[in-house]
């Protein structure tokens, strides 16, 4: 039994080491971020852009570990592995943010293979060895795809609101954080209905985890999704 495990050590081991070694020097992700966005016609969000609630929003959304983990949520991760080895499936993704990141930037956000969720483990401890929590969520926020052919939350929340993002309401960032899981299902301009339900969602989420009061979840879940 011992050396099983020895034997299971070593191999696992030599595939962290080999796979750090293949994988790109992220080091150079925020210019790769600044020249996608500028391919888009947008530009990156700057430190103290985010605002606070859309941080939240997708935090509680997304990642509810993201500021206590490295990059990778082993638990959730091993969680959403079991689940899909049980039913025969990939019905749960359990990526961070970071992770999530590192596909898009690096990974093109196509490979969904054992080997490419591997190839986002190792990317997601590398950009967490040298950006901070806060680079990250910018990073995400200034390139993520939110539907409408929209990159980046700047954008939608022109296209969407009409207005830039410092100016948008609790509600409006809410439903701008719960875009990512599915972004051309969730369009408020084409799917309203779909849209207000993960707004609600995410609002009820940001409650339970403490970031905003019911009463203040209530007040947002009563605003129009769009302007009128």
């Amino acid at each position: 039994m011992r050396w099983l495990l020895a034997s299971v050590a070593l191999i696992a081991t030599c595939l962290y080491a080999v796979t750090w070694i293949a994988t790109p020097n992220t080091r150079d992700l925020l210019i790769r971020v600044a020249k996608l966005d500028a391919a888009h016609h947008t530009v990156p969000l700057r430190p103290g852009e985010v605002p606070r609630y859309l941080a939240d929003a997708l935090v509680a959304t997304e990642d509810s570990s993201f500021y206590h983990d490295h990059g990778v949520n082993v638990e959730g991760l091993l969680r959403s592995a079991g689940y899909d080895l049980i039913h025969l499936c990939e019905c749960q993704g359990g990526s961070t943010i970071t992770e999530e990141l590192a596909d898009n930037i690096y990974m093109g956000g196509t490979d969904h293979s054992i080997w490419g969720r591997w190839w986002d483990i190792i990317l997601a401890l590398k950009i967490e060895d040298h950006l901070s929590k806060t680079q990250v969520l910018d990073a995400f926020l200034s390139e993520v795809r939110l539907g409408n052919g929209t990159v980046g939350a700047e954008q939608a929340s022109v296209v969407y609101f009409h207005q830039q993002l410092r100016q948008d309401t609790l509600a409006q960032l809410a439903l701008l954080a719960g875009l990512p899981q599915s972004p051309s299902l969730l369009d408020p301009m084409t799917h309203p209905a779909a849209a207000r339900a993960r707004r609600e969602d995410v609002l009820e989420l940001m409650q339970q985890d403490g970031y905003i009061s019911p009463s203040q979840a209530h007040q947002a879940e009563r605003q129009p999704l769009l302007p009128e």
